[in-house]
């Protein structure tokens, strides 16, 4: 059921993302806008079905942790092998706007999870933020009618195969329809595949359903962005890869704990395990992108590399903390002690050097 359910969820995930992406351009949006907006909710459809099926379902530790592992794994892994295979050029409406936005939202949920609920209220307003969000980026966009990048060459950073490839039509809008409510589909059963699955390895293991969410069900929900960011920066389009993820995460957060936390009886519990370690990981995750995206406004092929470590440390943590491995309290000291410490100074002097590279230069100009 696992593995049925992850193959659903792809293909419903492709199926969404390309009748949306497709029905967007259709209306004039950019590349940017479209991974902001319409792809990184197709791409968080899955998401969406898993939590809502896992919070009425009674297992609410799987819907809290799909969500804050998803996020960590779509920085962490999508973005990190994104870049790995292509540096990812980030513009500069992202970095003024669209990641604070995001780690607002993580911290905001935080906030609201201290007492241990999500509740219906909280669903509400978080689901408000995002309609906000949305309606924001669309009416900024049109306003300042940016052109849609459908191709690049190689003076725009794209290779010469895809400047000489013909432009791709757009396809009819009932067949684009037609993949959206098909993608839908497949979402809904893979969905619940993947929770009645999960939940019952959970049992078999013995962890719970919290740890389950973080790591098996948040890999296999984020694999419709992985896939999506991947083919947009091996076809030139790599605004869309890094703005399917962060509009994706904000989704994530407020769209799909907010519909969830409405839809549940009684909202969503949040367990204290999460509330202690794995949110402010989402937090630190959140704020790390900051300044990579910053510096150089580029995402490059080495910072990929840390952010595909640094998740692989962090998924391995919380299977010897499942397993009460002997090795947990060793590894959760070099993790303490070395490698937090240092990723934060490194991020820190990026931040500080590119803050004075520009200031000298903003010096040499006046």
């Amino acid at each position: 059921m696992l593995i049925a359910g992850f193959v659903l969820l792809v293909g419903g995930g492709e199926s969404l993302v390309r009748g949306a992406s497709s029905l967007a351009r259709t209306i004039g949006m950019s590349s940017l806008v479209v991974g902001l907006t319409v792809v990184s909710f197709a791409t968080s459809a899955p998401e969406l079905a898993v939590s809502t099926g896992a919070a009425l379902g009674g297992h609410p530790g799987l819907a809290v942790g799909n969500v804050v592992g998803s996020n960590i794994a779509n920085i962490l892994l999508v973005l990190g092998l994104s870049a790995v295979f292509v540096p990812l050029i980030v513009k500069s409406q992202i970095v003024r706007a669209d990641i604070p936005v995001m780690v607002a939202l993580s911290i905001g949920l935080l906030l609201l999870a201290l007492d241990g609920h999500i509740t219906r209220l909280d669903g509400t307003l978080l689901l408000a933020v995002v309609v906000i969000y949305v309606t924001i980026t669309i009416v900024i966009s049109r306003r300042r009618k940016l052109p849609i990048p459908m191709r690049h060459g190689p003076h725009t950073g794209g290779s010469t195969q895809d400047a000489q490839a013909p432009t791709p039509q757009r396809r009819s809008v009932p067949r684009d329809l037609l993949l959206v409510l098909v993608g839908v589909g497949l979402l809904v059963a893979g969905a619940q595949l993947l929770v009645r699955g999960a939940s019952e390895v959970a049992a078999a293991l013995g962890v719970s359903d919290l740890i389950i969410g973080l790591t098996v069900v948040a890999i296999g929900t984020s694999l419709p962005e992985l896939a999506t960011s991947v083919i947009a920066v091996i076809r030139g389009e790599r605004d869309l890869a890094v703005g399917n993820i962060v509009g994706s995460n904000v989704f994530n957060i407020g769209a799909v704990l907010g519909i969830t936390a409405i839809v549940a009886p009684d909202g969503i519990e949040v367990a204290s395990a999460a509330i202690r370690f794995d949110l402010p990981i989402m937090i630190a995750v959140a704020l790390a992108l900051l300044p990579v995206a910053f510096t150089g406004q580029a995402v490059a092929r080495w910072e990929g590399v840390l952010f595909f470590i640094l998740y692989a440390a962090y998924i391995a943590f919380l299977l010897l903390q499942a397993t009460d491995h002997a090795a947990l309290e060793p590894f959760s000291a070099v993790m303490l002690w070395f490698v937090v410490p240092i990723t934060a100074s490194w991020l820190l002097l990026l931040a500080a050097y590119e803050i004075g590279l520009r200031r000298g230069r903003r010096s040499q100009r006046d």
